[in-house]
């Protein structure tokens, strides 16, 4: 379970096919060694939960498998880019986002990029399978960032991003094209169920 309030940062370091068709990613975490990693905790890395397979000081490997590889833009990672860091939460850590699962829904492309502000309104499409879960005022996480839903439309939404935010991460540098990780609240995703 992750808060989507990003503290660290992360380097691709390498990415490796395996033939079974998943993906070996390795990544310099920022702080990793400070905050006691070992093989077999979650991390997520862009807002995907990944487990840890192999760590040497702040330098994390981790699995990836084509179902995450179908879901996420993590296929696309590559060496030297830089990528949003959260630590799985500890009983007893600030609640400052909302409830992140690191189950990645989707990617979905950046169609608009406009300042607003001190800060940036982002258009992301829309995902089908997102639809029902998606509301003004409700939360997404977007690269693991706990996001305000801004606008919503047919096949689009709108995230105004913080200058806090745009500096600590990958959201000030994605630009119209680029592919994020969506992940619905999970309380909306609940809520639409039942």
């Amino acid at each position: 379970m992750f808060s989507g309030i990003i503290s660290f940062s992360g380097v691709v370091e390498d990415t490796k096919p395996v033939p079974e068709g998943g993906l070996r990613l390795r990544v310099r975490c920022e702080n990793a060694a400070d905050e006691d990693v070992e093989p077999k905790d979650s991390i997520a890395i862009n807002g995907v939960c990944l487990t840890v397979t192999a760590i040497d000081h702040n330098v994390v490997d981790f699995d990836v498998v084509p179902e995450t590889l179908a879901r996420s833009a993590l296929g696309n990672a590559r060496k030297g880019e830089q990528v949003n860091v959260e630590y799985a939460l500890r009983a007893g850590d600030r609640m400052g986002g909302h409830f992140v699962y690191g189950h990645v829904d989707s990617a979905a492309k950046v169609l608009a990029r406009a300042p607003e502000g001190q800060g940036v309104r982002l258009r992301v499409a829309l995902p089908l399978n997102l639809r029902p879960f998606v509301r003004e005022k409700g939360f997404v996480s977007a690269d693991g960032v706990s996001v305000t839903v801004a606008a919503v439309g047919e096949d689009w939404f709108e995230i105004a991003v913080i200058p806090e935010t745009l500096e600590r991460t990958t959201l000030g540098r994605r630009a119209p094209g680029d592919l994020i990780n969506l992940e619905a609240d999970p309380i909306a995703r609940y809520a639409v169920g039942l």
